[in-house]
Order: C-alpha cells, then sequence, then structure tokens
C-alpha cells in the first residue's frame, strides 16, 4: 500500500466525494422494497413487524457507529505518517471489537429484545412477527458492527469507490432475495430477514476482499502492536467521545419528533415530510464531509499544517457549493416534492409553509457538518464532544423560548439553532486545531 496523492485538489475531493453521495442514496431504496415486499402480503402486521424489527436493530447497531468515524480518523493519521503497519493494526482492533460486541448481542439477545419491546410495545401479532425476523437477524450483528470498521477504513485510504461497490452489492443482493424469498418463495418476514443477513455477511466477506492491503503483511496478526495499551486506548478515548457526541445529537433529533408530537396532527405529518429533505441534506453533504476526514487525517499524520488548512478550505467550498444548491433545488421542488408525499391538502398547506425551514437548513448548516469531518479527520473528538454540549445547551434554551411562543415555527428554528451552534463552536476552536499542527 502506497501513501497515495499529497496535493490537494479539487478533483481528489470529488473523487472520495461523489461515490459516498451515490452510495447513501441507495439507503432509502432498501427500506421501501423491505416495505413493499411484506405489503404484497395482503397484511398489516408483517409491514409493522419489519418496520419495528429493523427500528430495534438500527438502534442497537448505531451505538457502534464511532466505528466508522474513529477507524477513519486514526487510519488517516496512520496513513498520512506512512505507518502502514498500523493501518492493519487499526482494521483488525476494530474488526476484533465488533465481533466481541456481536456475539454479545448473539448471547443477551433474550434480554435485548425484551428491553426493546418493553420501550416499544406493540400487539401481540407484531411483536410474534418482530420477534421472528429480530432472531434472525441478530446472527448478522458481528459482519454489520465490523462493516463500520470496514467502511472507515476504505474512506481513509480514500477508496470510497470500494465504499459504494459495498452498498450496492449489499443493497442489490438484498433486494433481489426479498423477490424471491418473499414473493416466489412465500416466506414472509422471515424470508426478508434471511435475505438481509445473507446480504450482510456476504457484504462483510466483500469489505475484507476490498481491504486486503490491510493484510498482505504481518501487521494485522502483529499482536503486541494490535493490543499495544497506548494505542488501544487512544482507540478508546476517541470512539468514546465519538459516541457521547453521538447520543446527544440523536437525542436532540429524538426531543425535536417528541415535541413534535405535541403541534397537533397536520403539522406532525408535515414535519415528517420536511425532515425527509434534512435526510437528504445528510446524505448530500456527508461525501464532502467524509473527503475532510480523509484529507485531513492525512495531513494531521503528515504533520503538514498547511494541508490541513488547504484541505479544509477546498472540502468546506464544496460542501458550501452543495448546500445553496440543495436549498436552491428545496426552495424550487419541494412543493412539488411535498405532493408527492401527501394527498392531504391540509398537510401539503402546513407543509408549504414550514418549508421555509427546509430551505435554509443545508445553508445554514453546512458548517455543522463541515467541521465534524474536519475535527474527526483530526480525532479532536474531545473538543467535539464538548462543542455538541454546548451546542445542546444552546438547543434546550431555543426550545424553550421559541416553542411557546411561536409553536412549530419556534421548533423548527430550534432545531436550526442546534445546527448553527454546532458549527459555531467548532470554528471557533480551529484556530487552535491548526496551530498545534507541525509547520
Amino acid at each position: 500500500m502506497t501513501g497515495g496523492p499529497t496535493e490537494i485538489t479539487h478533483k481528489r475531493v470529488l473523487t472520495i466525494a461523489l461515490p459516498i453521495v451515490l452510495s447513501n442514496a441507495t439507503v432509502p431504496i432498501l427500506g421501501a422494497v423491505d416495505t413493499g415486499v411484506v405489503g404484497q402480503m395482503g397484511e398489516a402486521a408483517p409491514i409493522g413487524a419489519v418496520g419495528i424489527g429493523a427500528v430495534i436493530l438500527a438502534t442497537i447497531y448505531w451505538l457502534f457507529g464511532f466505528l466508522r468515524m474513529g477507524t477513519t480518523g486514526l487510519a488517516a493519521q496512520a496513513r498520512g505518517a506512512g505507518d502502514w503497519a498500523e493501518t492493519g493494526a487499526l482494521l483488525m482492533r476494530g474488526l476484533l471489537l465488533a465481533f466481541a460486541a456481536g456475539t454479545l448481542f448473539i448471547i443477551a439477545q433474550a434480554a435485548v429484545f425484551w428491553g426493546a419491546f418493553a420501550l416499544a410495545p406493540a400487539s401481540a401479532e407484531v411483536e410474534s412477527l418482530a420477534r421472528d425476523y429480530l432472531e434472525i437477524r441478530i446472527w448478522g450483528a458481528p459482519a454489520t458492527i465490523a462493516l463500520y470498521a470496514v467502511t472507515g477504513w476504505l474512506i481513509a485510504v480514500e477508496r470510497t469507490r470500494g465504499v459504494f461497490l459495498l452498498q450496492v452489492w449489499m443493497n442489490g443482493l438484498n433486494i433481489v432475495l426479498d423477490l424471491w424469498f418473499v414473493l416466489v418463495l412465500g416466506w414472509g418476514v422471515e424470508g426478508v430477514a434471511i435475505a438481509t443477513l445473507i446480504a450482510e455477511w456476504t457484504g462483510l466477506v466483500l469489505g475484507l476482499y476490498l481491504c486486503r492491503d490491510a493484510f498482505a503483511g504481518d501487521q494485522w496478526r502483529d499482536w503486541a502492536r494490535v493490543f499495544d495499551p497506548a494505542r488501544l486506548k487512544r482507540m478508546l478515548q476517541v470512539n468514546g467521545d465519538i459516541m457521547v457526541r453521538s447520543v446527544l445529537l440523536t437525542g436532540s433529533f429524538t426531543t425535536f419528533l417528541f415535541i413534535g408530537s405535541g403541534v397537533g396532527d397536520v403539522n406532525l405529518a408535515a414535519n415528517q415530510i420536511l425532515l425527509q429533505f434534512v435526510e437528504i441534506t445528510a446524505f448530500a453533504l456527508d461525501g464532502f464531509a467524509f473527503s475532510a476526514e480523509a484529507l485531513v487525517g492525512g495531513a494531521i499524520g503528515a504533520k503538514a499544517r498547511q494541508r490541513v488548512r488547504r484541505a479544509s478550505i477546498v472540502t468546506a467550498q464544496w460542501g458550501v457549493g452543495g448546500a445553496v444548491l440543495l436549498g436552491i433545488a428545496f426552495a424550487a421542488g419541494g412543493p412539488a416534492l411535498i405532493d408527492l408525499m401527501s394527498t392531504s391538502p391540509e398537510v401539503r398547506e402546513a407543509g408549504r409553509v414550514f418549508l421555509i425551514w427546509a430551505v435554509a437548513m443545508p445553508v445554514l448548516s453546512v458548517a455543522s457538518w463541515m467541521f465534524d469531518g474536519i475535527y474527526i479527520g483530526a480525532t479532536w473528538t474531545r473538543d467535539m464532544r464538548w462543542a455538541m454540549l454546548q451546542s445542546v445547551a444552546a438547543y434546550v434554551a431555543a426550545l424553550l423560548l421559541l416553542v411557546p411562543a411561536f409553536g412549530n415555527h419556534g421548533l423548527w428554528a430550534s432545531l436550526l439553532v442546534l445546527n448553527i451552534a454546532r458549527g459555531v463552536t467548532l470554528a471557533l476552536r480551529y484556530p487552535r486545531l491548526e496551530a498545534q499542527v507541525g509547520a
């Protein structure tokens, strides 16, 4: 494995970013097919069972999303420093952690499912079908969590085409098997679960093949290096900070949803539609944020201050450009998208009233995405954690002040305050980050 190019160019940013954007675009297609396939069974319970089962597992697996970000930052720095042995050891550490966590979930599945259904009760029929689904899908836990580390490593070494290939393979295979197992063989909910399980494990095999350079030497089984206490401590510290930050961020969005449930059924429906605009924003801007992770991480590893600045500026330029285009697209096409997602005149009208917030969101929130990428690449995760705490405090204050005064407009304004605060608090710390990099 070579160190790759050192010059930070616009072409290099796009080479990293575009496959991620395309990869993200495949994600909602799979969910729609899963729902559509079980919907052909002509009953409501299977749809609810697959939906609730998928949410339970997504929540569990999300707890280990830090493996993706932590692996990217640390591996990009090791690559930038020319420490190829450490890049392989980092991947092995992530894989070992993933398999340990996945095995633990399999062993403790009864307790995990009991707790999940206690928090999200369902009818007896839906819960029974969901348990059938979960008892199959849980065997994919080691593979799914391991794929976080694999994806993080591929981003770190700027092989995002591999990430795209991985997503296309997994989602494509899953869709084909969904159709076969459910519509042809009549396996129902269990068929959807088996299709996903096969896609997860074959995806991991493909992912490990794409990471084969990490296993080209003996570094991946250099156990003294893999289990080096200082390196393990650093990995756990980085991942722990990211996990706290992610919990706070997810909690903030959950709060938005909970408070939104009290603004009336019509406004709630409009909010759900407009949140799809926010999800599109995340899918698009993630590509440029991931570029920042890889390029800033490599520059940090090389102790090249000017490259850190160049990587931050160039990726941010593309991020801002993408955010502005999204805002224009939402303003121009938003009403049509709202009409496509709802036939209710009241919901359509409410969607248009609050569309301004979806239009403003990418433009005013882009700094939060881009600085997240920069700080993950630099592994300045402790600062990310503190910045998130400050931002959540601003968000809570905004909710207390704006929602009682302005209702649903106040709710959306508070969410915007959260994202603006995330960008500002990280921006204020950036000069210190750059100053601590070698000349």
